[in-house]
């Protein structure tokens, strides 16, 4: 009974103090409430079967409006409501930056036995973000010390950094560099370049999505970016598996790869923790 919305933003966080509307077809408000710390609304008591407005607002995102039919059961399922900042967002100062691994991540993950994943990171990389004035021309570099990954299970992991996987004694750096960015919405972009993996290089896009820039504790300025990309292991020459049954092989061959980044303003990072 009632309604139920998830109010997100777009790289995916809760926005707890959203406040969502709902009006009829007239424009008279027929309930408003408040989300909750997951950013979730709901409400309780049945609404009249038929069309309603769902306008949802929070303080320094732009409002989002959608329609939304009640059913006879007198239930709304509005579904994820994704707000944009009000105004896009400032785009970082041209320049160089330095990639912050205390305050990044790179993670992987894999499919098993066909049922669930396996996830993994690395815990040793570093790189560089050129921002142009002209931003389809801005570049990054980045390197992964491959023998750094890191998922939970050390046997595992030996087996990963041998030859069947990355064979890190042999190919101890994956490096990761753009020739392009196109951009694909009002905070998002499409990062053309190549990874070199295993080995090999291929060409690797990057969806990446910007989260802003502002002053950190030490004096310095940060820009923060997510980032994904899918690769498939054939490509890099990584075709070791095992078939557990039916087909169905141990490890999957797709990786999920997802980036989260913070990178400092400068040639050099500030110390801090």
């Amino acid at each position: 009974m009632g309604l139920h919305a998830q109010v997100r933003t777009r790289d995916g966080w809760a926005v707890s103090h959203a406040i969502v509307t709902v009006t009829d077809m007239t424009g008279a408000q027929m309930l408003r409430a408040a989300a909750d710390g997951d950013g979730v609304v709901t409400t309780a008591g049945p609404l009249a079967p038929g069309p309603y407005t769902v306008i949802v607002t929070a303080l320094g995102y732009a409002p989002a409006a959608s329609t939304a039919l009640v059913t006879a059961s007198g239930r709304a399922e509005v579904g994820t409501v994704v707000l944009a900042r009000r105004g896009g967002v400032e785009l970082p100062p041209p320049g160089a930056w330095s990639l912050d691994p205390a305050h990044s991540s790179v993670r992987a993950a894999a499919q098993h036995l066909g049922i669930s994943s396996v996830h993994g990171r690395f815990t040793e990389f570093g790189g560089r973000i050129e921002i142009a004035a002209d931003l389809a021309r801005s570049r990054v570099d980045a390197v992964i010390r491959a023998a750094s990954i890191d998922t939970g299970n050390g046997l595992r992991d030996k087996h990963l950094t041998s030859p069947d996987f990355l064979d890190a004694e042999r190919f101890p750096e994956i490096t990761y560099r753009s020739h392009g960015l196109t951009p694909a919405g009002p905070d998002r972009w499409t990062v053309r370049g190549e990874l070199t993996l295993h080995g090999v290089v291929r060409a690797v896009d990057l969806d990446l999505g910007y989260l802003g820039t502002g002053p950190d504790p030490w004096g310095g300025v940060r820009a923060a970016f997510r980032a994904t990309a899918e690769l498939h292991r054939e490509d890099f020459a990584m075709n070791y598996n095992q078939v557990v049954q039916a087909g169905i092989s141990a490890i999957g061959t797709t990786l999920k790869v997802e980036l989260d980044m913070q990178a400092v303003q400068g040639e050099s990072l500030p110390t801090g923790e």
